[in-house]
């Protein structure tokens, strides 16, 4: 009888899953709130402080938070096999949504139809991470020190990206800012926080962490090797997946750079309008990645893209996966010590200043050796396209700002409008 109440209540977690992957819109900060709601409040399958735990948690991972949020969740109500299926549930529907609508553009191009009726996307699309981060910056800079460290955190991440490069030092950058800002609230906020009492010995079992390493390895090493595009998008976003701190946003200027800057797999307009329409979706930003390697090989015909689209949400997804099963199992042991809680703070903020600084460097591309800046979407209030570009993104965070209009609502507008006009 147990077993069957068991297996029935693993039944209604993954309905509920999946009702969340069909309804929970605006990226991973709106992800949490509905998370609350049904999560919590409605079916109490974790606490509001575990839920809060697990959020925290996630946050100094490498990987999409709200994925790797809802997966713990799945694991600790059903173990490792429960969690697979919890992480299946979650990409799909987003995932699959955005490979169809890559092989759809790719129809119409053929057709000789242009994308001209989702130039009005493009900037939209900026106004919703702008006002992501925005709200992200609002729940975690509740102190002096916090918006210290999201200022530093801003300009840090612009100058590296610019001056350095995103590929080669962000990598080794962004996790080291992390634990800077960890460090400096864990220092300061020690003493705020309830001491430690009859701590368990931490016992870390490291199977998934070694896996995590050994695929890096492998992936990193055939794409050296091997010149096939399959084999390099798996290598590219298993990399991606693995050194991105702070979710999409932070994920989708490095995403720009690689395939649009460096490869030339898409054109700005292509990846612009992709990234309108995954804002329109509900679930994990990061299933913007099946739409890119989809694209990536659209010369190839539908079942290549379908195969290049699969293959880029895997090696995008499963390196959080791996990583959140790996620390899962000693967290509890973990999240006793109050240094680990008082670092919060500070790895919040350094988070919610990477998203920021990501919307500044998909808006603006600057040329360092002339200093000359020029804008992902035109918004030359001198040009008739610049204006009408301008008051998009203005009505866009209006209407963000209003709550009361759903993002797919605004993304169906945008599109009507590009096509009347």
């Amino acid at each position: 009888m147990g077993e069957k109440v068991r297996t029935f209540r693993y039944i209604i977690f993954l309905r509920d899953t999946f009702l969340l992957a069909m309804s929970a819109f605006g990226g991973p900060q709106a992800h949490i709130s509905h998370m609350f709601k049904l999560m919590v409040d409605k079916r109490r399958y974790v606490s509001e402080e575990e839920l809060i735990e697990l959020n925290a948690l996630c946050q100094i991972l490498p990987g999409p938070t709200s994925t790797q949020t809802i997966t713990a969740i799945g694991y600790k109500i059903g173990g490792t096999k429960l969690a697979l299926l919890t992480l299946l549930v979650w990409i799909l529907p987003a995932g699959g949504a955005m490979v169809f609508i890559s092989i759809y553009f790719t129809i119409l191009e053929g057709e000789g139809i242009s994308l001209e009726f989702t130039k009005f996307i493009q900037p939209m699309a900026l106004v919703f991470i702008f006002y992501s981060g925005l709200k992200l910056s609002e729940k975690v800079l509740k102190s002096k020190v916090a918006n210290v460290l999201f200022v530093v955190s801003v300009f840090l991440s612009i100058a590296i990206t610019y001056l350095l490069g995103h590929q080669k030092i962000g990598a080794v950058f962004f996790p080291i800012l992390l634990i800077i800002g960890g460090v400096i609230t864990s220092t300061l906020n020690y003493r705020t926080h309830k001491r430690e009492r009859n701590k368990r010995s931490i016992n870390i079992d490291w199977t998934y962490f070694i896996w995590f390493v050994a695929i890096f390895a492998i992936a990193v090493t055939l794409g050296n090797v091997f010149s096939n595009k399959f084999v390099l998008l798996f290598e590219n976003f298993y990399r991606n997946g693995s050194l991105i701190f702070g979710g999409g946003q932070v994920l989708i200027p490095l995403l720009k750079t690689e395939f649009v800057t460096l490869k030339g797999y898409l054109t700005n307009e292509e990846f612009l309008s992709g990234f309108g329409f995954v804002q329109g979706m509900p679930g994990p930003v990061f299933s913007f990645s099946g739409y890119i390697g989809s694209l990536s090989v659209k010369e190839h015909g539908v079942f290549a893209q379908i195969l290049a689209g699969s293959i880029s949400l895997i090696g995008v997804f499963l390196p959080g996966t791996l990583l959140i099963f790996f620390v899962i199992k000693f967290w509890e042991e973990l999240k006793q010590y109050r240094f680990v809680r008082a670092s919060l703070e500070g790895i919040s903020a350094i988070a919610s200043g990477m998203v920021m600084s990501a919307v500044i460097t998909l808006l603006f591309s600057v040329n360092i050796h002339d200093w000359t800046v020029t804008t992902s979407v035109n918004i030359d209030v001198t040009e008739l396209d610049g204006v009408i570009n301008l008051l998009v993104m203005i009505v866009t965070f209006g209407m963000l700002k209003w709550d009361k209009i759903p993002a797919p609502f605004l993304i169906l507008a945008g599109l009507l409008a590009g096509i009347i006009f």
